[in-house]
């Protein structure tokens, strides 16, 4: 069971981002305040449920949620100011459009820069912990699928119907036969040599 909340009597927001390890696309991050009785039985990281969860998940959670907003930030900017960076500046943005100015931010992992005004608390593994990060995974995450849904439709050579933007081995093979799109991430090792360990695993 997931923990309902992190200080009692605190208006929190949970945090969370999906498509930090992707080859290509935006980067989204979910700010989401959930009510003092929000239940579901498997509300949790998003990573640990299936597709069918994600999709039942995320209308019931858009709709009893006291607030919550989707942020997402470009491939350019992602190469302009490195991926952890776009990170933070899209939950500080997802934070920025909530419309209940939260007590505290939970962030999920270990790092975070201060948003002005409000405390935050860095969780690791927070999406597994606490239910207002666990449904900020969710919106991140399906938000994000949906996202590369639509490309996949004008760029179906790189399969992100499939691998969502992850350096799949069809996905890197797709990028040398290819070339990589303007979606793709040019500051990212988009072509994977003997010496280096897979991206995926880096920026997990």
């Amino acid at each position: 069971m997931l923990e309902q909340y992190f200080q009692e009597g605190k208006i929190e927001a949970g945090c969370d981002e999906a498509g930090r390890g992707c080859l290509a696309g935006s980067v989204f991050a979910a700010a989401v305040i959930l009510p003092p009785d929000f239940e579901h039985e498997f509300l949790n990281d998003s990573k640990q449920l299936t597709k069918k969860q994600r999709n039942e998940l995320r209308p019931i959670i858009e709709e009893q949620a006291i607030a919550w907003h989707v942020a997402k930030v470009t491939p350019g900017k992602i190469d302009k100011i490195n991926i952890l960076n776009a990170s933070i500046l899209g939950m500080h943005m997802a934070v920025r459009k909530l419309k209940t100015k939260p007590d505290t931010l939970l962030i999920d992992g270990n790092r975070f820069k201060r948003f002005p005004g409000i405390p935050h608390f860095c969780i690791i593994k927070g999406d597994g912990k606490y239910m207002s990060i666990a449904a900020a995974s969710v919106l991140a995450k399906t938000h994000r699928d949906e996202y590369m849904l639509k490309l996949h439709r004008s760029h179906p050579q790189y399969c992100w119907d499939c691998n969502k933007g992850y350096p799949t081995l069809a996905h890197r093979e797709a990028i040398a036969t290819h070339g990589p799109s303007r979606y793709h991430r040019k500051s990212f090792r988009l072509h994977k040599s003997e010496e280096q360990k897979d991206l995926f695993q880096q920026n997990q």
